[in-house]
Parts: structure tokens; sequence; C-alpha cells
């Protein structure tokens, strides 16, 4: 009992210590924790900070999509020489239209124009890709089956009219390949007249940057075009808005490849990318053809995260790889998207304001029965048209108010 008595004294020394290095540790813990917190935020603050464009970039996007809304004046109000039209043209001192084309009004068909852009203006050779008017046609025929993709030029593909098809090098291979068929055929319907302006004019401007630019299907055909300047030794730069997927991944891989998208920019330098895929959120149009048919979309993404109009830079950031859920591909699946069911009675069949008949709101309800309802947001249809400006209607002001599918 003596000895239990004398001890107990280092007993409570021991205890003590014990609840003091405890307690050390737990304050240890919660500095740690404290200071963990505050590095994520600063790394999540970095990440945003490193993902929004640069104020270059974002002044290259704005002008590209006033460009691309340009292109909507082609087989409506027209342009005419030397750049004007009724609505962007005007803003664009020294460009000069080399020349316009139409090859119809169907998926397969293209329409769109090639146009200088002279100093003190950047020296390019613009080439705009226009997309379709009638979304029906569009959603529907985006179920294409796909084709196997064989890059231009083939063997004996030179054998044509057109004796100035640039300096070809031998094109890569794309195993596997499939493209969508009518994306495809509307690239090689106007092929020959896109190529032979285009290199036409980089003969007489050899240091002009030959530029693509298209929107939605014009945005599609704009890809596949852009990959036969390449092996013709153009070295284009593309932008594209809402552009639809192109073809399966090995396609997908093709344009990556191509176009070096596997490849993290910094932000400082990312005027340099070659390739621009602008969404938006809530465009749907980026998410078709759907995934169950075997189509992927490319990298090389930039996402506008504002629904409204106009975005600010802080709006506009990059995306990683093929498919960052933190962009677009963050739509596929949402909750809540049941309530868009009710596509008929917002989807086109309104094309120039047409009111549809009973049998055709019953065929197209049919139509849109093969879509799954998650894609079904066309009640934000002005999603698809918003980038930067309304997009896809040629009138003064660039269709502040009206609206007109694609």
């Amino acid at each position: 009992m003596t000895s239990l008595i004398h001890s107990l004294p280092e007993l409570i020394k021991c205890l003590a210590l014990i609840l003091f290095a405890t307690t050390l540790l737990v304050d240890a813990a919660v500095v740690h924790g404290e200071k963990q917190q505050i590095l994520q935020q600063q790394t999540d603050q970095k990440d945003i900070m490193d993902r929004t464009v640069s104020e270059a970039l974002f002044a290259e996007l704005e002008e590209s999509a006033r460009l691309a809304d340009i292109a909507y004046c082609v087989g409506t109000t027209g342009i005419h020489n030397p750049f004007g039209c009724l609505n962007h043209c005007e803003e664009f001192k020294g460009f000069e239209l080399i020349t316009t084309w139409n090859t119809g009004p169907l998926l397969s068909d293209s329409c769109g124009y090639i146009a200088l852009s002279h100093p003190p203006s950047p020296k390019r050779i613009i080439i705009a890709f226009r997309g379709t008017y009638s979304l029906t046609n569009t959603i529907i025929d985006l179920s294409a089956v796909p084709q196997t993709y064989v890059p231009y030029p083939t063997d004996g593909d030179d054998g044509d009219d057109n004796n100035n098809k640039g300096s070809v090098t031998e094109p890569r291979k794309c195993q596997n390949c499939t493209v969508h068929a009518g994306f495809w055929t509307s690239w090689k319907n106007s092929r020959d007249t896109v190529l032979s302006a285009v290199l036409q004019a980089r003969e007489k401007y050899q240091d002009y940057e030959v530029t693509l630019i298209g929107h939605s299907l014009g945005g599609a055909v704009a890809a596949l075009a852009s990959l036969e300047m390449y092996s013709r030794g153009l070295d284009p730069h593309v932008t594209t808005f809402g552009e639809p997927k192109v073809g399966n991944d090995k396609m997908a891989d093709f344009i990556n490849e191509m176009f070096d998208l596997s490849k993290e920019r910094e932000a400082h330098n990312d005027t340099q990318m070659r390739y621009r895929r602008i969404t938006h959120v809530n465009d749907p149009v980026p998410l078709l053809p759907l995934t169950e048919w075997g189509y992927v979309p490319h990298a090389g993404e930039i996402h506008i995260s504002k629904l409204d109009l106009p975005p600010s830079r802080e709006d506009v950031e990059h995306c990683i790889g093929n498919t960052d859920k933190r962009c677009i591909a963050g739509s596929e699946g949402d909750e809540g998207e049941e309530k868009f069911k009710d596509l008929s009675l917002l989807a086109f069949g309104m094309h120039q304001q047409q009111i549809l008949s009973p049998s055709e709101k019953e065929e197209l309800e049919a139509q849109w029965s093969l879509v799954p309802a998650r894609y079904r947001i066309w009640e934000l249809f002005f999603a698809h048209r918003d980038y930067f400006w309304r997009i896809g209607l040629c009138v003064p002001g660039g269709d502040p108010s009206s609206w007109r599918w694609l």
C-alpha cells in the first residue's frame, strides 16, 4: 500500500504527459487538417484559374463566333463583295470574299464561304461552314449508321480537273475508324469547290494561316475538311461551336493525334491550340450522335458554363480529354431531364415558323421516341445557338430576339 502511495505521483505525471502528448497530437492533426483544407482550396482555385481561357483566346473565340454567324447569310440574304452582309460583315474591315458555296438544303449538303483576312487583321484564309436549318432532320439523321473512314487523298483521288491540289503528304492510316455517313457525304459534296479555292488562295498568299470555322453540323464538316487539309500540308487551325460527334473512339483518337489534342497546355499559351471545340452548357448537340450508337467526341473542348448571353472570360474554361465531366459530358444522365420529354411541341416542325399538321406531329413524335429522354433538352434550344452571339439568322445585330433552328 505504501509503495502504491509513493508511486502515485509518478503515475499522475505519466498520465499528465500522455494527456499533454495527446493534446499536441490532436492540435497538430487539426492544424494539419486546416492546412490541407487551405491547400485544397488553393488547388481548387488554381485549377479554376488554370482552366479559364486567356484574354487573347477569349477574344479569338468571340471573333470566330461572329464569323460563324456570317455563314448563315449564305443561301438567304447573301454575302457580297468585297465583304458585305446584313449582320457582322461591316465589323471586319480589310476582309475580302473569295467565294461562297451552297450544294443544297439537306444534311448531306454543305454551305459556307471562303474569305481572306488582310492586315491589320491577322493574315488568314478563312473557311466557314454553315449549319443546317432543319433541327428535325439533323437529330433524326444523326442516327445514321457510321461508315468506314478512309482519309483523303486516296489512290487516284487527284485525277480530276483540279490540277492544283497542293503538296500531298502520305495520309496517316486511321485503323478501324468510322465516321458519320451524312457528315462525310457533306464534305465530299463540297470538297472540290472548297479545296480549289483554298489552294489557289494559299498559292498567292503563302504566309496566310488556313482557318476553319463551323457551327453545329458545319463544325462536323469542318473537322473532316481539316483532316484532309492537314494531309496536304496546310497546317489548319480549327474552331467549332456546338460540333456533334464525328465518329467512333478510333476516329476521336485520330483527330487528337493529328492536332496534338492530348497534350495539356498552360493557360497563358492556349492560343497555340490548333483545334478548339467549343461547347455550351445545356447544348445537347455535342452529345449526339448517341454513345449507344458508337460515337465518341474528340478532345480540344472549351466549355461555356454560363447559360445566358454574353459570357465573360471566367465563364469559358478548358476541358481535359474527350469527356471531361466538368464540361458538356457532365450533362449526360442528369436527373430531372424527364421534364423535357414533350419535344414534339418544341422541336423543329416550325422550319421558318410553319405550323405542323396533325399527321406531321404524329410522325415527329414517333421519330423522337428513338432518342433517350436524357438527351431531350430542347426546351433550352437557345443553348445550341448562343455562342458569344446568337448564331443562326442573318439579320442586323446578329439575331437579338428572333429565333430559327440551327
